[in-house]
């Protein structure tokens, strides 16, 4: 992703910067999904060694339902 960035200076030194809003969307986006992917590896961190179930298995049970 490559960004266009204006920055505004004030007295002489950089304070602001002004992107176009669909940068600003896009970054927002990816800020968003590194949030879940963190939020994400977290909770399968401190799931440890807990038990779990194949799909396939699952999937019978349902199916026999």
């Amino acid at each position: 992703m490559s960004i266009h960035p204006q920055v505004i200076e004030k007295e002489g030194k950089k304070e602001f910067v002004v992107l176009p809003y669909e940068e600003f969307l896009a970054m927002k986006e990816n800020l968003e999904n590194y949030e879940d992917l963190k939020d994400l590896r977290e909770a399968k961190n401190s799931e440890g060694d807990a038990p779990t179930t194949p799909l396939s298995e699952i999937r019978t049970d349902l199916l026999a339902e």
